[in-house]
């Protein structure tokens, strides 16, 4: 394991708790350092720049799909042998895929995720958000992740999809130990071979519930990729898992810490929340502002599929490029005072949700969930306050989130 060192630049600093906590500083001195920066101690470049970013989401060279291989690649070859069923099945989902394979997956999948679908959910989060809270009610206190963030995104894309309720707990960690080893931060052998074992579990799980549902439709987002057609085409029987997969993964890691972050946020900036308790239509801002300021995903990743120069250096071609969407999304050329959180802020979108044709698919139901979840918490607990001085932040660096939020009303 790299010795992190507090004075580099390098992203290895972020294995450090206290980055960890508060990783924008950080972030400030690599965009204002080296904003196209070569991590030697990692082997990898690292761009921090909002235009740099959002012009590697939109450039066809920044490959996707040879960003997940070259993640793969920096495994030693036994690390390979266990983690290769994990990497091959996102091989063949919509985030890890490039045009034109990316286009027919994705035209599929939209069918059966489109906003109509998403708008009928909304009685349905609700009627959860209202449960959740009402289970809590009478003790005075809770934590918001255990207790809000993590079961209502978890509960509503397992009724999307048209999983029993029941499942939920091996649902999420299936998802959870197969997306943890994803990406360019090294990891123990426990740990990928946690990940094959889940991915071959939640795969047997997916095919047995599209068999019945092939025999039994539903009403339901499973029953629409099972039925789901282009041409004549359906999707093959791995590539429905994979996409099932990152639908349930992604459909709530990080919406759950969306919500935390977000609450927390609004707990930290009073003059913010009382704004947003004046005028609970300031929601969707409240959301995207949540989005720019502390973004649950910090880190994706593409692979040069050619040699690229940016900002005067030269990306080799196959070389991992990581983009710091934390660092982006604060990044004083594009925001005004973008160390501060701000709900009425309108200045163009940040890059939470990604851009250009790898957008969040799922960005309208983690809007939707995040709105309700605000305005309903602080409509129903006015006083809510936070319960601990110290929060203690999960370790993986693409991810954002408090493993506990305790709070009193």
């Amino acid at each position: 394991m790299i010795e992190p060192n507090v004075h580099s630049l390098s992203l290895s600093n972020l294995l450090r708790p206290e980055v960890r906590a508060n990783p924008y500083p950080f972030y400030a001195q690599l965009r204002s350092q080296d904003p196209v920066h070569w991590d030697e101690a990692m082997g990898f470049w690292v761009l921090t720049r909002y235009a740099d970013v959002a012009t590697a989401f939109n450039d066809p060279r920044f490959s996707r799909a040879q960003g997940l291989m070259g993640g793969f690649k920096r495994l030693s070859e036994a690390e390979q042998r266990i983690a290769e069923p994990v990497y091959h099945a996102y091989s063949q989902s919509m985030p890890y895929t490039d045009p034109p394979y990316h286009t027919r997956l994705r035209a599929l999948v939209n069918k059966a995720f489109t906003p109509r679908v998403v708008e009928r959910m909304r009685p349905y989060i609700q009627n959860v958000v209202n449960d959740l809270l009402d289970s809590v009610e009478a003790k005075g206190q809770m934590d918001v992740i255990r207790d809000l963030a993590y079961p209502l995104p978890l509960v509503v894309i397992a009724e999307m999809l048209g999983l029993p309720t029941e499942d939920r707990q091996r649902l999420k960690k299936w998802s959870d130990d197969t997306f943890a080893i994803l990406g360019v931060v090294r990891h123990s052998p426990d740990l990928m071979e946690h990940a094959a074992h889940s991915m071959a579990e939640m795969a047997a799980y997916i095919i047995s519930i599209t068999r019945d549902r092939r025999l039994q439709p539903k009403e339901d987002l499973l029953t629409a990729l099972v039925a789901v057609v282009d041409e004549g085409e359906r999707l093959t029987q791995d590539e429905l898992v994979a996409n099932a997969g990152v639908l349930l993964a992604a459909g709530h890691e990080t919406t759950s810490n969306l919500i935390g972050n977000g609450v927390l946020a609004l707990l930290r900036h009073a003059d913010q929340l009382q704004k947003l308790r004046d005028d609970p239509a300031r929601a969707a801002a409240t959301v995207e502002e949540a989005m720019r300021f502390d973004n649950p995903v910090q880190i994706v990743y593409r692979s040069a599929a050619e040699e690229i120069v940016m900002d005067g250096k030269r990306i080799g071609k196959g070389q991992l490029v990581n983009m710091i969407l934390g660092a982006a999304n604060r990044d004083p050329e594009q925001f005004s005072e973008p160390d501060r959180f701000d709900i009425t802020r309108d200045e163009g979108r940040h890059v939470g949700f990604g851009l250009g044709i790898h957008f969040c698919i799922g960005a309208p139901l983690a809007r939707l969930e995040g709105q309700i979840a605000f305005t309903t918490l602080f409509r129903r607990f006015p006083n809510l306050r936070l319960a601990a001085d110290a929060l203690e932040w999960q370790e993986h660096p693409t991810f954002r989130g408090v493993k506990s939020l305790p709070v009193t009303f």
